[in-house]
């Protein structure tokens, strides 16, 4: 028999449904109450773009100096609504530059009669920031702040028995889902705005253009006649209610692919005949016997996509001239209609070429704003962008070593680079410079100068999509075992540039062969700092010579003796202490002297802030002492009989310390750890310790 006791999984759904919420999305009332409203709140009454802009601005803005230039980070484009699944990584100065596009269409300083159009190349985020911009949009037009109303007709009895029929429906909800204000005859609207808009600023400033949709028009002036012209009594038979947007119901957000052009015309934009209602209204042109659903209709009020819309026939892309620059559309058998809504599109490099080439369609480029979408160029950024794709919680029994992704978009954002002008600067350290770390001899100003040089940087090289293709293949190689190394990846992603679709110049992969052959000595020298730290960890040896080198400096500095802490004589500053140091990291004879003093006076300035000096915090330094220590260790370690055969136990011991390090600072697992090992003894056995 069936148990009437509901489950707990019917609970847990009721417990979880908020009926307050529905009732508040599904809220109904009449004119006079949204007049009330628009009143208290005249937000609610905003336009596409400024109600985009606020959307965006409603999760927050960062600001941030990179290279003495300020960078507004806005965290919309980190996808909170999704918990980061199609967060945007390294791209915060062309989505600045998207958002101000925004800002200015919100304040009507001419940008909102523009189609915004996203130019990149494959792979760069293009779809994913107009989808995020959809999805934002619609979680908005739910919450209070971003509440938006539309209205329907429901006629009173004694207009509903009227032959022929204003309406053959109980209810007729706008086609278009305008905005109620709309309702308001045309000849006083302005001195309503006027009252709405006192001591507002420009962006919040409430605009009403524009009349109502055909069907409504009809309707409007069908009761207008019934009334004898009682503005009052036709708003009687008007319901405004809540508007919730949503793509896939088609509701204030559209979207518009290329098809075959024998198989799609411009109805699918601006609606088609509803050859059914004709019988009813008698006519053709009659708007309420029109079906108002292409996706410039139902987009109103909202956000239009149009994907790759540089491939569409040139029929439709004279549809996009209207919409953009007057805000109306022209449906069949019909007058002009306005629009309010953000018409967005994206484009790879040969279609907006072909554009520009084609004297014919000088309208659309002068009505477009292009915003380029260029590849990550901060190797930082580009990592995150794996590291979401390739973590623990996905891959489940395998193991990705330590550099692994690092390494591969390493070569990503390499092939991505315009050679530097400064024949003595290489592409790494380039790539270093973007990435914010410190490379001797260049500054700040250096980087601003690098960017400023290469105007299409991140137009070109190796997508994203190409990398997770590659390690991919890796993961679900037979071949990779439980743990997947860098070696594996940078050799799949050279393997496969032979048959890559999208390089076809020889010269080219010859390039990027290089690079990759670049990227393996950068992780070479990684992993022999990796190893030379877990040999020389004892934090207090390193301590211990890092105090007796500052002791002898400042002496040197200053001209003073340093007290022999076993003799208790005073000695002159260690010149072969000093300089057995400063030579690791290759400070010259010629410069020792301006690098003591640099250290002195960095210490010197921490005095002054009331901070202790921490040699950790100078790279430079620390990495000095660590080569130090490991040159005079290495001997006692005897790293290099890791590649023989026979290791005694004491040797064995010291081997198993390293290694312990290695997984617990560096989160090797045991199989990478002895591979590292193996690997970096190789090279100390022909003898590069550096």
């Amino acid at each position: 028999m069936y148990d009437h006791k509901r489950s707990n999984l019917f609970t847990f759904i009721q417990d979880k449904h908020n009926v307050v919420e529905y009732k508040s999305l599904h809220w109904e009332g009449t004119f006079d109450e949204y007049l009330h409203m628009v009143e208290k709140s005249p937000e609610i009454a905003r336009t596409a773009f400024q109600r985009m802009y606020d959307m965006i601005l409603s999760y927050g803005v960062e600001e941030y100096i990179d290279a003495r230039k300020k960078i507004f980070k806005y965290r919309f484009f980190q996808d909170p609504i999704d918990k980061g699944k199609d967060a945007i990584f390294g791209l915060d100065l062309p989505l600045s530059k998207l958002v101000n596009s925004f800002i200015a269409a919100a304040r009507h300083y001419g940008t909102e009669k523009r189609v915004l159009l996203l130019h990149g190349p494959v792979g760069s985020s293009k779809s994913t920031i107009v989808r995020l911009l959809k999805k934002g949009l619609e979680r908005y037009s739910k919450t209070d702040e971003g509440a938006l109303y539309t209205y329907k007709w429901k006629l009173r009895e004694e207009v509903k028995s009227l032959h022929p029929p204003i309406i053959t429906e109980s209810e007729f909800q706008c086609p278009m889902h305008e905005e109620p204000l709309r309702l308001i005859p045309e000849n006083i609207r302005e001195e309503i705005l006027k009252k709405l808009n006192e001591d507002k600023q420009e962006e919040k400033k409430i605009y009403v253009d524009g009349s109502l949709c055909p069907a409504c028009k009809q309707i409007y002036t069908e009761l207008m006649n019934y009334y004898d012209g009682d503005w009052t009594k036709v708003m009687s038979n008007v319901v405004v209610k809540r508007l919730v947007l949503s793509e896939k119901d088609r509701v204030g957000i559209g979207t518009f692919q290329p098809k075959d052009e024998k198989n799609q015309d411009s109805t699918e934009l601006t609606g088609d005949i509803n050859y059914r209602k004709i019988a009813l209204y008698g006519r053709e042109s009659d708007p309420r016997a029109f079906n108002f659903d292409g996706e410039f209709n139902i987009a109103n009020r909202g956000v239009v996509e149009f994907i790759e819309v540089l491939k569409l026939d040139v029929a439709f892309l004279y549809d996009l001239l209207g919409a953009s620059q007057e805000h109306v559309i022209k449906p069949k058998k019909f007058a002009q209609v306005d629009i309010d809504e953000v018409i967005i599109g994206h484009t790879n490099e040969p279609e907006y070429r072909k554009l520009q080439n084609n004297e014919f369609m000088e309208a659309l480029r002068d009505r477009t704003v292009k915003i380029d979408i260029p590849y990550i160029t901060k190797l930082s950024e580009e990592v995150e962008i794996y590291k979401k794709d390739y973590n623990r919680d996905k891959i489940k029994g395998k193991h990705i070593a330590p550099h692994t992704i690092e390494m591969a978009a390493m070569w990503a954002v390499l092939t991505r680079l315009e050679e530097p002008k400064n024949t003595q600067m290489s592409l790494l350290q380039k790539l270093k410079l973007y990435d914010g770390r410190h490379v001797p001899g260049y500054t700040e100003d250096t980087v601003k100068e690098l960017r400023k040089q290469a105007m299409r940087e991140g137009l070109n090289g190796i997508s994203p999509r190409y990398i997770q293709d590659k390690i991919s293949n890796v993961l679900v190689s037979d071949k990779s075992g439980s743990c997947i190394s860098p070696f594996m990846v940078l050799n799949e992603l050279q393997s496969g540039l032979k048959h890559h679709s999208l390089i076809s110049s020889e010269e080219l992969k010859k390039k990027f062969l290089e690079l990759i052959n670049v990227v393996k000595q950068e992780y070479e020298n990684m992993v022999k700092k990796e190893v030379q730290r877990a040999v020389c960890a004892d934090e207090e040896s390193i301590k211990k010579l890092c105090g007796n080198y500052i002791d002898h400096v400042k002496a040197y500095v200053f001209k003073e003796r340093v007290r022999n802490q076993y003799t208790g004589q005073d000695e002159e500053p260690d010149e072969r202490l000093m300089r057995s140091i400063e030579e690791k990291i290759e400070v010259p004879e010629s410069r020792k002297e301006d690098f003591r003093k640099e250290i002195m006076n960095y210490i010197g300035a921490l005095a002054v802030e009331k901070k202790t000096f921490d040699y950790r915090t100078n790279e430079r330094l620390l990495r000095a002492l660590e080569l130090k220590l490991f040159e005079d260790q290495k001997d006692t370690i005897k790293l290099t009989s890791i590649i023989s055969k026979v290791i005694d136990k004491q040797t064995q011991d010291k081997i198993d310390i390293i290694k312990k390090r290695l997984i617990d600072n560096c989160k090797y697992c045991d199989s990478c750890a002895t591979d590292v090992l193996n690997y970096v003894a190789s090279i100390f056995a022909r003898g590069d310790v550096k």
